[in-house]
């Protein structure tokens, strides 16, 4: 009998694996996986992954310099092994995130970017298998656009609102992730009352509003639904055209026969009677930055993870700084 994780797969989404955990990503055949240094912070705590903390550290000694130079050349080394082996495992792409500290330095990302890719041709991974994820700030997007005319790709991470999913997509960026758990997180703090169940759903609601707009507009940007706190919020997704999902939920999805109907459309979108306005954003900073201001949950939300990354960024540099100074 097929699983609900079946009927989801058929339904047209691409199915990827959000964990920095080998064999969670092996055990649910995901097309893609991506990884956060919180994902691979959980991970690197696990005595099956101390040998790619002994690389990554060999690796920054290697590369000489003072302690912080070393440091920040293991954290780069340590993120590339992790995205090596989960290429061994799945056969579509990883991504792989910038230093969160960077998230509003334009050239800093895009001098990162180009690091972290030639680390990864070092290796024997080819670009073509690697997103680089960066914070969806107006820094980060501009040196998105800028990457992907380079041939980088792309992942928009912490897309909260639909200014910056437009302009993510007027970049030209490959992949977009909207945060849908997250923002339901926020509404339940801020605006208690309603249930926020199902299609009710604010965090699903922005990402089918996204969805349909793209599709509507022709951009090819993929549009990957992410951070999610129950399965409801990713069946109401159904047919979007990638879903990030961690092991939890994977199971949950494995372990049900319940159906799951498609629920998005790209022809229904782009047929629908129903237009939603175009606007645009890349190229208007004051207007791209209003947009980010007026949407207090956008702004709270993208703020808040962009620390949060950076915090457990520095944590695993710590890890990795106390083993060089062994």
């Amino acid at each position: 009998m097929p699983s609900s994780l079946d009927y989801l797969k058929a339904s047209g989404t691409t199915v990827v694996s959000d964990s920095g955990d080998f064999e969670s990503i092996d055990a649910y055949k995901p097309q893609d996986a991506t990884t956060n240094p919180s994902l691979i912070l959980a991970a690197a705590g696990k005595k099956e992954y101390a040998h790619l903390i002994d690389t990554a550290v060999a690796f920054g000694k290697q590369k000489g310099g003072d302690l912080d130079n070393q440091t920040a050349a293991a954290m780069d080394r340590l993120l590339i092994a992790f995205g090596s082996e989960i290429l061994k495992i799945i056969p579509g792409r990883v991504s792989t995130e910038v230093d969160a500290r960077l998230s509003f330095d334009k050239e800093g990302t895009k001098a990162k970017a180009r690091e972290l890719i030639a680390l990864y041709d070092s290796v024997g991974v080819k670009k073509e298998r690697v997103l680089i994820k960066i914070a969806s700030t107006w820094e980060g997007i501009q040196a998105a656009h800028d990457l992907e005319k380079e041939g980088i790709h792309c992942n928009m991470t912490l897309i909260f609102g639909f200014g910056q999913a437009v302009a993510a997509a007027e970049a030209g960026v490959t992949l977009i992730s909207p945060f849908v758990g997250r923002i339901l997180d926020w509404y339940k703090q801020h605006k208690p009352g309603p249930s926020y169940e199902g299609a009710e759903d604010p965090g699903v609601q922005s990402v089918k509003h996204i969805f349909n707009y793209y599709k509507q507009y022709g951009y090819k940007t993929i549009v990957m639904g992410a951070s999610f706190r129950n399965i409801k919020e990713i069946t109401e997704l159904a047919g979007v055209d990638f879903l990030t999902i961690a092991p939890k939920l994977l199971e949950e999805l494995k372990n049900s026969s319940a159906a799951v109907p498609k629920k998005l459309s790209a022809e229904e979108a782009q047929a629908s009677a129903q237009k939603i306005a175009k606007v645009s954003y890349l190229h208007n900073e004051p207007e791209f930055r209003w947009e980010l201001l007026a949407d207090k949950m956008t702004f709270d939300k993208l703020h808040e993870g962009i620390a949060k990354f950076a915090e457990d960024g520095q944590t695993l540099k710590n890890l990795l700084r106390k083993k060089l100074e062994a």
